[in-house]
This record gives C-alpha cells, structure tokens and sequence, in this order.
C-alpha cells in the first residue's frame, strides 16, 4: 500500500491514469458500437429473409413448392444461391407461366429491392452462389480480351455462336444472345447454368478468366460493322451464300427483263 501510494504522488500518474481511462472508454464504444451494428446487420438481413419469403410464396410457390422444395412442373430451389434468383428474376424468365417452354428474357416483374430479398430468402435455404459484388466484376481492369476471346471460342461459341449472337439447340431449345447483357448476369450465368448451359465453376474457369470472357464480350458489342449490315454474324460461309444467291437471282432478273424488253 505505501508503494502504491508513493507511485500515486508521482507527477506522471495523473496525465497516465487519464491515458488509461480515455483509452478504456474508446474501447468499451468500439465494443458497443460494433454490436450495435452487428445486430443492425443482423436484423435488416433478418427482415429482408423474411419479406422475401412473403414474396416467394405470393409468386413462387405455385410451382417450386411452398418451402421451395419443387414440384412436378418446377425444380427444387434449396441449394441453388441468391446468384441464381438474381439472374433468373433479374432477366425477367421468372417468374413464367408455362414451365414446359424455356425461359425468355423479357421485362422484370419485380424490382431490384424485391430481387434482392426473393433473393436473400432463397439463399437462406442453404448454401449456394452468391450475387458477385461489383469490386469483383471490374472486368475492365483486371480482364484480357485476347484471353477472353480464346475461352470463349473453347468453352461457348458452339452454344453462343462465335460472335456471341446466339444459336439453335436440340429440342427446340436455344442460346440466347450475349449483346446487351449486363456483366453481372453474365457471370451469374457461367456459376449457376441456367436452362441448358453448364455450370463453369471456378476450377473449371477462375474468376480473372470469367472476367476475362465478359471483356471479349463487351469488346464484341462495341465492335462496327465495317463491312456494312451483320447479317447476325452467323458466319462467312452463311453470309456469302446469302450474298452469292441475291447477287445471282439479281443477275438472273435483269438478264430476263433485258431479254424481254427485246422482243
């Protein structure tokens, strides 16, 4: 007790005591402040699960069950991950009437909020692909478009066509075209495999070469025209056909009314 009291009256142990008490309280705020919002966190992401599953059961579960668990017209959604609703609902293919059809990009039902609490309830189902933040899809950045350009004629240009335009299937069935998609869906798509296409996992495709095929695909968009209309870009062999039989049924009439003017 005396040595405490002696180190009590030194000058030193007042400006440290006061040292000690603002670095006490700076920690017991960071502490409660942090909480604060962990539970802030916790309770808006709560609320979000929870009208996301008023929605789903307004527009979803007819088909996919009233737990998301499918059905007979309809797929189980447990499992598939809020990057999957993000594309299929963001795209307008779901909700749809006629399940039996494939699914066709068209005008959203609902709206980027309702989107994202469809699907944050989703994803709380179980485990799956997340919605990519836009920090990861800085394609611009960290993309190649000569690498891009190579993965996609391996990996797409057989369901895509080469320039990305689109193309025919089996079953009736097709591949949409890839002009005017926003990145984000793209990368989705390549995660999670809507309809037909396969799921590119990141073992199979990284992130950078993802990045790397949506700037080929963009680069693509920007492209001109410079030998006039595309045509589709389907292809030389198809769009000199084209030309060759327009060209020569042309030839071919003006020989005929010159040869009828004639007589």
């Amino acid at each position: 007790m005396k040595r405490l009291s002696r180190y009590r009256r030194h000058k030193a142990a007042a400006p440290l005591l006061l040292v000690i008490a603002l670095l006490a309280i700076g920690t017991t705020f960071s502490v409660a402040s942090a909480s604060v919002k962990q539970s802030s966190t916790t309770f808006a992401r709560t609320a979000a699960i929870d009208e996301g599953k008023q929605i789903f059961l307004k527009g979803c579960s007819s088909c996919h069950g009233l737990n998301a668990e499918g059905g007979a017209v309809a797929p189980s959604l447990i499992g598939v991950g809020a990057a999957s609703v993000d594309f299929q609902v963001g795209t307008g293919r779901m909700p749809m009437a006629d399940m039996s059809t494939q699914a066709m990009r068209k005008k959203p039902v609902y709206d980027a909020e309702e989107t994202a609490k469809l699907a944050a309830y989703v994803a709380s189902l179980a485990p799956g692909p997340a919605v990519p933040e836009d920090a990861v899809l800085n394609y611009e950045r960290d993309g190649s478009t000569a690498e891009g350009g190579e993965l996609f004629r391996n990996n797409c240009a057989m369901c895509h066509n080469f320039a990305g335009q689109g193309g025919a299937l089996t079953q009736g069935k097709y591949a949409p075209t890839l002009m005017g998609v926003e990145p984000k869906y793209i990368y989705e798509a390549m995660i999670t495999g809507p309809q037909s296409m396969p799921v590119f996992s990141d073992k199979t495709i990284t992130p950078a070469e993802k990045l790397s095929i949506i700037k080929w695909i963009k680069a693509a968009e920007a492209e001109p025209n410079l030998g006039g209309a595309s045509l589709g870009r389907v292809g030389p062999v198809t769009e000199g056909l084209l030309g060759w039989v327009l060209g020569l049924g042309l030839l071919i009439g003006v020989a005929v009314w010159l040869a009828t003017k004639a007589r």
